[in-house]
């Protein structure tokens, strides 16, 4: 859906516009267009990649906190066998 709201204003960032006296002239330039095209898939795939690397890292900490309480269960019950 919100490709929709950006597709018109690719076309209106490709779009040369001039004026002269009461004419106004509305050139399409396919090429600045492309370019633009271009910029907003990088920046896609930047964002998403750092969305990837974000989540990697939450992950990273999930695992070492669950293993760190695992070592933590382990450790305490290890102890109350010898205890016994």
């Amino acid at each position: 859906m919100r490709i929709a709201i950006a597709i018109p204003l690719l076309l209106l960032g490709a779009c040369n516009v001039t004026k002269d006296g009461n004419a106004v002239t509305v050139q399409y330039d396919q090429n600045t267009a492309e370019n633009t095209a271009a910029d907003i898939g990088n920046t896609a795939q930047n964002i998403a990649a750092d969305i990837g690397n974000d989540v990697q890292k939450t992950g990273d900490k999930l695992q070492n906190k669950i293993g760190d309480n695992d070592d933590h269960a382990a450790n305490s019950q290890a102890n109350a066998t010898e205890n016994k």
